[in-house]
């Protein structure tokens, strides 16, 4: 039972970091993609979306080479007087953040490019600066597109399991996350807690994506009646 909070604390921690780092800087790499016609959008949109298509152990194979004492950031983090990254929480932080990029992203872009920017244009004239324009006109019209951002960001990191088992381990207490744990369980042919975990996982997943369209439906009436 240790095991099981411990995993758990382990992947709500990691979840919640995700989801925060993810929407402080994805959102103005979203609103720079939704609002741009540099010709670095197309490669750039494709760099952001290719964890969606890539392996996770290719993703996380490379990220661990990367982390590792020979590669770039491990070489980094020894220079200035650090350990490697691999096999650390901090080290599943950033691939945990790589891997969700585009669950976040992607939902942002849409929400701001389906935006009617001529309320900006309004609020410029009031002399709004673009910093007031984007809190007080951007985020409240783009409310659904954060909502599903930050869902679909915690969601899908509290499912990973190929790339944090490969730049995590199974470090109990410091990278074994549910996902792990429940593949621990498999393997030792302990079933009823596999079935416990696996079925916990199922629900919270369930709940996740029915309080997202729950909230979206509620902020289209609210709308609605407003109008």
């Amino acid at each position: 039972m240790t095991a099981i909070w411990a995993a758990l604390w382990v992947t709500l921690k990691l979840a919640t970091l995700t989801t925060v780092i993810l929407l402080l800087l994805g959102t103005p790499l979203a609103w720079w993609l939704a609002r741009t016609r540099s010709r670095f959008k197309t490669p750039l949109s494709a760099i952001v979306a290719l964890p969606m298509v890539l392996p996770p152990t290719v993703l996380g194979f490379y990220l661990l080479v990367m982390m590792g004492p020979d590669g770039p950031l491990g070489r980094l983090m020894h220079a200035l007087g650090g350990s490697s990254l691999a096999f650390t929480f901090s080290g599943l932080l950033l691939a945990s953040v790589i891997y969700s990029l585009p669950f976040v992203v992607q939902p942002l872009q849409a929400g701001f490019a389906s935006m009617d920017t001529s309320i900006l244009d309004v609020a410029a004239t009031l002399r709004a600066s673009p910093f007031d324009r984007f809190k007080t006109v951007v985020i409240p019209l783009c409310r659904p597109a954060f909502m599903t951002a930050a869902v679909m960001g915690f969601a899908h990191t509290v499912g990973e399991f190929g790339v944090i088992l490969m730049v995590g381990g199974n470090i109990e207490g410091e990278t074994r996350v549910l996902s792990v744990l429940l593949y621990d369980r498999v393997e030792a042919m302990a079933y009823d807690q596999a079935h416990w975990l696996a079925g916990g996982l199922l629900v919270f997943s369930f709940v996740m994506l029915w309080l997202m369209h729950w909230f979206g439906l509620r902020l289209s009436r609210a709308e609605g009646e407003a109008r």
